[in-house]
């Protein structure tokens, strides 16, 4: 009961609050329109309007599916009109719907915190390296896939002046939307307010913008999202408080000591470790849901990591990356099938894009996460002093 008394865990019942009325107070078309303007004019724009607008929504909504659902009912009649093809098209939107796992505030960090031990705006700060890296690698990538690809319609290119009109009228319908994320990733950099109470004003913020500025809310539906808030949140708190009682059988077991010493009779080069600890990850994520993974792998791992130096900090963010590389690695999947049945494709034409999204993008994220401390320790050593 102590543990469980936290009030860092309010935070996560009211950003899936906050998440589920964004969701459904017609935010992202107003995101996307303004996102368009910059770089819908190339080819393969259109694409990195879809990757933007999906890490704009997710650092607010902070869920894959509720992005995906979302951001794609908007762009995927908009890359079949730009002729794009459907199964790229549906790769790319489910690769860019788990940014939001990477992109601040989220449950999943929370979560890892909570468990760690450590400052949960620490944990937020890590993972802000490794989405920028994934951002730039998905629209660079997405850019090279389309480049010859003669069926896609390039937007006619418009002046600066006509540009930075357009800018104008779609930002200030923008506005609203855009300054929560501000309001609350601010408020929480900047030392003014806690997660918690961060959470609790994001809530507050989403209410009047969802019904009177967007009108896509009403109170019946406001009921709605909040009945399906509190299951969600109940469901955590069951697993948390049966994590609670896990990891007290996990130390009375000795279990981590008796991983790593399974870990040390196969190598014990701590690169090679690492490289186990990753592969484990993301099939634990390929399984089950990211605060699954968390749950059950944290109390495990966390004590083997330290063992080889990883500060707990720095292991919030391969956290991070694996499981949202679990999320689209075959064969199960779910965000590609879920991203297929949204977008109309079939998992064959989803496959090869995919996998060259995997290969290209997500993979290379997780070796450097892994590997090179300094990609997700930087904003924390800069802003809370966190030793690199």
């Amino acid at each position: 009961y102590t543990q469980m008394n936290s009030v860092s865990l309010i935070a996560i019942a009211m950003f899936i609050l906050a998440g589920g009325i964004m969701e459904r107070g017609r935010i992202a078309e107003k995101l996307i329109d303004l996102v368009d303007v910059f770089v819908g004019h190339i080819r393969g724009g259109l694409g990195v309007v879809g990757i933007i607008s999906c890490a704009i929504f997710g650092s607010i909504c902070g869920a894959a599916c509720a992005t995906l659902s979302c951001i794609g009912a908007i762009m995927f009649p908009r890359f079949k009109a730009g002729g794009y093809p459907m199964g790229h098209a549906c790769a790319l939107m489910a690769n860019a719907s788990l940014l939001g796992l990477l992109i601040p505030p989220n449950a999943t960090l929370i979560i890892f915190a909570w468990i760690s031990g450590i400052s949960v705006l620490a944990a937020f700060l890590a993972t802000i390296g490794p989405g920028i890296v994934t951002i730039i690698l998905l629209s660079v990538v997405n850019l090279w896939m389309l480049r010859n690809d003669k069926n896609v319609l390039v937007k006619q290119k418009r002046s600066g002046k006509e540009r930075a009109d357009m800018f104008m009228k779609r930002g200030r319908l923008a506005i609203p939307a855009l300054f929560m994320p501000v309001m609350v990733l601010g408020g929480i950099y900047g030392g003014i307010m806690t997660t918690t109470e961060a959470s609790a004003l994001a809530v507050v913020y989403c209410i009047p913008i969802g019904i009177f500025v967007y009108k896509g809310l009403n109170w019946k539906t406001l009921f709605g999202i909040v009945v399906e808030g509190s299951i969600t949140t109940g469901v955590i708190m069951i697993m948390l408080y049966s994590v609670s009682m896990l990891s007290r059988l996990y130390i009375l077991e000795d279990l981590p000591g008796k991983v790593l010493t399974l870990f040390y009779s196969i190598s014990s080069n701590p690169y090679i470790i690492m490289l186990m600890i990753n592969v484990f990850l993301v099939l634990m994520g390929m399984l089950m849901d990211d605060i699954s993974v968390v749950v059950l792998t944290t109390p495990i791992l966390l004590p083997i990591v330290a063992t080889l130096g990883v500060n707990p900090v720095h292991y919030a963010a391969i956290v991070g990356v694996n499981t949202a590389l679990g999320c689209i690695t075959p064969p199960c999947a779910p965000v590609l099938y879920l991203s297929g049945r949204v977008g109309g494709a079939s998992i064959n034409e989803i496959m090869k894009p995919a996998l060259t999204f995997m290969f290209l993008c997500w993979i290379p994220v997780l070796a450097v996460t892994a590997y090179i401390p300094r990609v997700s320790l930087f904003l924390p050593h800069i802003v809370l002093g966190i030793p690199w």
